[in-house]
């Protein structure tokens, strides 16, 4: 399952974003904002996403904001998450293949939507690489997330 979330500035894309990836042969869980609210906050829909995600690895999470900042930041909150923003397609590949992020951040104000698509395209499409100093690498970030 995919999970996908957008404020008021994401909005537009994400309505966009769900039916691209109906065309693309996913199930997509819309979590919000389920209508344009120009006074709503990003890191509801963050939190949102990124506890689906948390409940079961096999999901992915796409959140969409103006900038992708403010959302990657709240969704990064969530332990369990690895959250990043991109804006060209290479570095979803990086992302996914070195880091294994699991929520795609996009900023609705930086993005085509061409390029918008492409990117969830290669981000739901790309596998995690595994390589040693990759997961040596994520298991570091798990115990960042113990420290307090």
């Amino acid at each position: 399952m995919i999970y996908i979330g957008a404020d008021h500035r994401g909005f537009e894309l994400k309505e966009k974003a769900k039916k691209w990836l109906v065309e693309m042969g996913y199930q997509a869980e819309d979590i919000g904002a389920l209508s344009y609210d120009k006074d709503d906050d990003y890191p509801d829909y963050a939190k949102t996403a990124a506890e689906k995600v948390v409940a079961n690895p096999a999901n992915k999470g796409i959140l969409i904001c103006g900038s992708e900042i403010g959302m990657a930041v709240a969704a990064n909150k969530i332990k369990g998450i690895r959250a990043g923003g991109v804006t060209v397609p290479e570095q979803i590949k990086a992302a996914v293949n070195d880091d294994d992020i699991n929520v795609l951040v996009m900023g609705a104000d930086y993005l085509s939507d061409g390029m918008a698509k492409e990117i969830i395209q290669i981000f739901l499409e790309t596998k995690f690489a595994g390589e040693e100093r990759f997961v040596r690498r994520i298991d570091k970030i798990k115990k960042l997330e113990e420290h307090e």
